[in-house]
């Protein structure tokens, strides 16, 4: 696995690069994640695809520009970082804010997209809920402590937490700027139009990914996620948390 930095527009962004296959994948985290994230998965995957784990703008060891950190901003980014790479056909997954973001990219119709798995995503969750206030107050004030507690939360039921996945949240947190993009891209979604219109413009094989003990989206959301979708598959995961693809 490479660690490259290209720029894009005029931001510095880091990605993590691995596999050979002509099929490409992009990885996209979730609120205040980063490319690492995806680290126990990609060895499931490199064999069939080309992946690309970002760290989305604003995020981990890219550039956190002071800008409005909207739905419609990421799509732009993420679109203009396919365009640099020079992605012409590619499947997507994401998670929580990742997830979204998938959604209203595959939602464009933009024939580039061919395939999208969303993992507990985020878009029709408008209020809050107390894993999300301690993953905010984490956020906000990055301590091993605060972040080992939201951590615990966000996970299934006697569900390990990574200590090296406490620390690089806590780092990353602590970087200038991460704490404005925190709050930006929360006031972002929460102020972003209902998303179900969007769902609906979806046509491409869709698969939904849902942890049932998720406590940051709850797994109540995911029928009405995945009836919004024209041609969607929805794989519910017993004992998982928000994370499922870190858990399982």
């Amino acid at each position: 696995m490479e660690e490259k930095f290209i720029t894009v527009g005029k931001y510095k962004i880091r990605y993590l690069e691995d596999g050979q296959s002509e099929q490409n994948l992009i990885l996209l985290h979730g609120l205040g994640g980063y490319a690492e994230r995806w680290l126990a998965l990609i060895p499931f995957l490199n064999k069939k695809y080309h992946i690309f784990a970002l760290d989305l703008i604003g995020y981990g060891q890219s550039d956190k520009p002071s800008v409005d950190y909207t739905p419609e901003f990421f799509v732009k980014f993420v679109f203009e970082f396919m365009n640099t790479v020079g992605i012409k056909k590619t499947s997507m997954i994401g998670t929580s804010l990742g997830g979204q973001i998938v959604a209203e990219c595959a939602a464009t119709q933009n024939p580039i997209i061919e395939k999208i798995i969303m993992i507990s995503p985020a878009g029709i969750m408008k209020k809050s809920t107390p894993a999300l206030d301690a993953y905010t107050m984490a956020a906000l004030y990055p301590t091993k402590e605060s972040a080992k507690n939201a951590y615990h939360m966000m996970v299934g039921p006697n569900k390990p937490v990574s200590e090296i996945s406490i620390e690089r949240f806590v780092n990353n947190m602590s970087k200038p700027n991460a704490k404005m993009v925190f709050l930006s891209t929360l006031l972002g979604l929460k102020n972003a139009p209902d998303i179900t219109d969007k769902l609906g413009k979806i046509t491409i094989p869709t698969l939904l990914i849902w942890g049932k003990e998720d406590k940051l989206i709850p797994f109540e959301y995911s029928e009405k996620f995945a009836s919004s979708i024209h041609n969607c598959k929805l794989v519910p995961m017993k004992e998982c948390g928000h994370s499922a693809y870190v858990e399982e």
